[in-house]
């Protein structure tokens, strides 16, 4: 009998835990340490994974044009599409209008969460970090990426034997987090079963009420995602990159719906890696530089949550933003994005800034609180699609042979 592939695996094992959690959920909490066992697998890996593929794509570069011609093009990438999808969100918001007319008792103080104290201009500085070693130990995943291109670029300029021996110890390391990672793999659909059960267990009680009482909010928010993933993209991967959509999509099954499952961009990224240059035919020196940076950088799916969410607890608080005002939120939306963590929930707290930055509330992300693990795995998805498109487009550019 043939095996299944793996993306029908995950399918079949998404579909059993989303029905055990909602006939047995009593059953699902038995089951539930499956997904967080794949989940602490999968973080294991990912730090020494970031630091080994960033430091081998950077030094792989070559001189310091090709590095500078990569990066441009990689960052500017990534604000465009953000741009889009914030613009996107912002847009669609103000013409659904689903918080006009809630009521949801929003007297009710929200505990856990405070206004960020910190500037964003504060924030922007953490980039550089303090002590490697410390960011290292906190997957401090902004600081790593500084700090790895940063060993990478000035390692190009030591003593030829120096270089060639960071440069093939780093790419051994590389390669043996590689090898860990399709093992890893191998325990996916177990690991997405699990996951599946205990979420849907967990939200089953409240399932109907949240959906009747925020219904509209979901849907745009579901809406720009779709627009965002099945318009946006597919028209630069069409018209920039000048490759099939269709073919790069398909290719793309097993990460988007580990990235669903686990809801965390960066625990994706080895599978992201493999699916981009196994499926896509990107080389590993180009999925090796962009994908780590857009793991940590790039969240199209996060800063398009992050508008519609703000301008929505506007309308439930009955205020109407100004367009200065929506630009900020497009400004903080893009910047917040931007410093996201790759992990479960870290949109949630960035809202705060937004929020501070426009004057609105913070009592009202008691409403995203509701939603917020509804909505997550789907912006995940977003944010892990737009990395491979990037990674697909620079690699065009480089003018390597895809094999989309």
């Amino acid at each position: 009998m043939k095996k299944l592939h793996l993306h029908w695996q995950i399918l079949i094992a998404l579909t059993l835990g989303v029905l055990l959690g909602l006939f047995l959920p009593d059953w699902a909490k038995h089951v539930e340490w499956l997904g967080t066992l794949f989940l602490r697998l999968l973080r294991m890996i990912i730090v020494p994974l970031v630091f080994a593929s960033i430091f081998t794509g950077v030094a792989g570069l070559g001189s310091a044009g090709n590095l500078g011609r990569m990066s441009f093009k990689t960052i500017s990438y990534f604000v465009f599409t953000s741009i889009i999808a914030i613009v996107t969100g912002l847009a669609l918001v103000n013409w659904i209008r689903p918080g006009q007319g809630v009521d949801m008792g929003l007297s009710q103080p929200v505990e856990g969460f405070t206004i960020a104290e910190r500037e964003l201009g504060e924030i922007l500085l953490n980039i550089v970090p303090v002590n490697i070693v410390d960011s290292l130990a906190r997957a401090d995943f902004i600081g790593i990426i500084f700090f790895a291109m940063i060993f990478a670029i000035f390692s190009t300029r030591v003593a030829e034997q120096h270089r060639v021996t960071l440069f093939q110890f780093f790419s051994a390391l590389f390669e043996v987090m590689m090898k860990i990672t399709l093992f890893v793999i191998k325990f996916t659909p177990i690991g997405v079963f699990g996951l599946a059960a205990g979420l849907v267990a967990a939200q089953a009680g409240e399932l109907g009420q949240i959906l009747q009482g925020l219904g509209k909010y979901i849907l745009t928010v579901v809406i720009g995602l779709s627009i965002h993933s099945f318009i946006s993209l597919p028209l630069l991967l069409k018209f920039i990159g000048r490759v099939n959509p269709l073919k790069h999509y398909k290719g793309m099954s097993i990460p988007l719906l580990t990235a669903f499952s686990t809801a965390s961009s960066s625990a994706t990224l080895p599978l992201t890696m493999q699916a981009v240059t196994s499926n896509s035919g990107v080389s590993k020196e180009t999925a090796n530089f962009v994908l780590p940076i857009g793991a940590t950088i790039n969240m199209d799916g996060t800063a398009l949550y992050h508008a519609i969410s703000a301008l929505f607890i506007a309308q439930v608080f009955g205020m109407d933003l100004t367009i200065m005002q929506q630009f900020m939120v497009l400004v903080t939306a893009l910047l917040a994005s931007i410093g996201a963590a790759g992990i479960p929930m870290a949109g949630l707290v960035i809202i705060t800034l937004i929020l501070s930055a426009v004057g609105l509330p913070l009592e009202g992300i008691g409403l995203l609180l509701v939603v917020d693990r509804i909505l997550d795995p789907l912006r995940t998805m977003v944010n892990v699609l737009g990395d491979t498109c990037g990674a697909v487009i620079i690699a065009k550019s480089e003018g390597e042979a895809l094999k989309v």
